[in-house]
């Protein structure tokens, strides 16, 4: 990995690392930033882990000490890809890649819908209808609540018809250094239907800084169609538990 990709994926990590902190926040969860990580001792929301690695070569009982283990669903986000936690019970959930696409990079026009108009989720209500378009009926809209729109980082982009329905969105988390895009979605033509909105409202909104993210399988390859490169691995380790579930795409 070269020395640029390096620090873009650090910059990546922490910033999705704000972004989880954000999204525990507005559910009464607090963490922590410690040296190497982000980590939370109570169970934060559904598809967030309990931790995230900030720097490579993360010591794995300093890391699991933070964690809550006891309880059922501990994960951690091994940013470095590079943290053993089999020992500590975990087991590998998740194997993706950090994607980064370079500030001002144009989203061809061609390829924006020409029935949708952006905008950013300001209100209870916009939040609510963008969570059930996002969830599209899997029942998991709460996940999104209103204290979600005090955080000046984030901004919870929606794809709207004229009929002012949203049919696609993600979530652009802003830092120092960089821009976080997840839960990327459309109800319909799924990533590559959501991408064109989403970069055009990121690019309109950020037109500074880098887009990053992190994606797998067909969700990785749609993102490389639009214009972002791999430019490292990351893991997500569960912890083992008798009721395991697998996980869901939605996962930030």
């Amino acid at each position: 990995m070269t020395t640029p990709k390096q620090h873009l994926v650090r910059a990546a990590a922490r910033n999705n690392a704000e972004w989880c902190a954000a999204m525990s926040r507005s559910h009464g969860v607090a963490g922590e930033f410690a040296a190497g990580f982000w980590a939370a001792r109570a169970r934060t929301p559904p598809y967030y882990p309990d931790a995230v690695t900030l720097t490579p070569g993360v010591d794995p009982a300093a890391l699991v000490a933070r964690v809550d283990t006891a309880g059922p669903g501990a994960s951690v986000k091994d940013s470095f890809a590079d943290v053993d936690l089999t020992e500590a019970g975990f087991r590998v959930l998740l194997e993706a890649r950090w994607i980064h696409r370079p500030p001002g990079a144009p989203t061809v026009a061609s390829d924006l819908p020409r029935d949708l108009a952006w905008d950013v989720a300001r209100a209870p209500d916009a939040l609510r209808a963008w969570a059930l378009a996002w969830d599209n009926g899997h029942g998991d809209a709460d996940l999104f609540r209103p204290e979600l729109l005090d955080d000046p980082a984030t901004f919870v982009i929606g794809g709207r018809t004229r009929g002012g329905r949203v049919v696609a969105g993600a979530v652009a988390s802003r830092s120092e250094q960089v821009v976080g895009v997840s839960n990327v979605f459309a109800r319909d033509g799924g990533p590559d239907a959501a991408w064109p909105v989403v970069l055009d409202a990121v690019h309109q909104l950020f037109p500074a800084l880098p887009v990053v993210g992190y994606e797998h399988g067909d969700d990785l390859a749609a993102a490389v169609r639009h214009g972002f490169e791999p430019i490292g691995p990351l893991r997500i380790w569960l912890h083992e538990q008798t009721d395991e579930t697998d996980a869901d795409p939605h996962t930030p």
